[in-house]
């Protein structure tokens, strides 16, 4: 997400929505909202919050005022691109893609399209305390939380560490890719809970997983599916993964072979060796399968 909002911040930040059209609409909070308000509106601003991008706008007009709610400096698109979505610009008169559901008409006689073909994502208009009270829902900065307050946050929780990486309200924006590569660099199991992992081993995982933010950013993302940057290309960072996806192979570190878990609904791949399972809690028992059962 964040390469896709660097790249539309390039290419769309400063040009005026002349028009919006509209196809398929059920993962857009208010329709009518967007065709009502973003007509005339500049968007000074394209930036990442978690897994959303925020289109920040102008009032009507370029520097003009919104007469009808006072706010409009607080007014912004949210978008988020689910599992196969693409928020892009191109020339008008360029072929729709399949799956194009929303165009925003630009003043400079492009338009920027929003194309999924599972509508997943989500788009909304909001301003003021809705705005406010959406992004008050969101976490620490990856890339941005200090030392303290990531042991802290993390620290205090009994979740497994999986469960905490991907919780929004905890960090926002970390993926479930990130996660796992971070995890396995760090030689933490994907079940060890919070309150389980020391300062030091909360201060390497901090390290660990902004440093693989920032050299996955460089490398415009990591293309599994269907994920396009804002130019259209696919990210290239799956080139540079050690353990997700990996189910099987050896393990670059030592040699294991690469284990698959379901944490917090997610598969979570690690390193059997490297990222040793957690120790029962005393008072936990282990499940010995029944009789006739077929386990062997």
């Amino acid at each position: 997400m964040e390469t896709v909002a660097r790249g539309l911040q390039k290419s769309v930040a400063g040009r005026c929505i002349v028009s919006v059209r509209l196809g398929k609409t059920d993962f857009i909070d208010d329709p009518a909202a967007l065709e009502r308000e973003l007509p005339g509106r500049q968007i000074e601003k394209v930036e990442r919050y978690g897994k959303f991008m925020l289109l920040r706008l102008s009032g009507r007009g370029i520097g003009g005022v919104d007469s009808e709610n006072g706010d409009a400096e607080a007014a912004s698109l949210l978008v988020h691109l689910g599992m196969t979505g693409q928020l892009a610009p191109c020339g008008a008169a360029e072929p729709c893609l399949k799956h194009t559901h929303v165009w925003f008409a630009l003043d400079d006689g492009r338009e920027l399209r929003y194309t999924d073909p599972r509508r997943f994502g989500r788009m909304a208009y909001l301003t003021g305390a809705l705005l406010a009270k959406e992004l008050t829902a969101f976490g620490a900065d990856p890339l941005l939380v200090s030392a303290e307050e990531f042991a802290g946050s993390i620290g205090s929780r009994n979740a497994q560490i999986k469960a905490l990486l991907l919780d929004q309200s905890v960090l926002r924006g970390v993926g479930n890719i990130y996660a796992d590569e971070s995890l396995w660099r760090a030689k933490i199991h994907p079940m060890r809970r919070g309150t389980e992992l020391s300062k030091q081993q909360a201060q390497v995982l901090r390290r660990v997983l902004q440093d693989v933010l920032r050299k996955a950013i460089l490398a415009r993302g990591s293309s599994i599916s269907d994920f396009l940057d804002a130019e259209g290309e696919p990210g290239e960072y799956q080139r540079h993964h050690r353990v997700y996806g990996r189910e099987g192979k050896r393990c670059y570190r030592c040699g294991t072979a690469i284990r698959r878990v379901i944490v917090a609904g997610r598969s979570s791949h690690f390193c059997p060796k490297c990222q040793p399972a957690p120790r029962l809690r005393k008072g936990t028992v282990r499940t010995k399968p029944k009789r006739g059962s077929g386990a062997s």
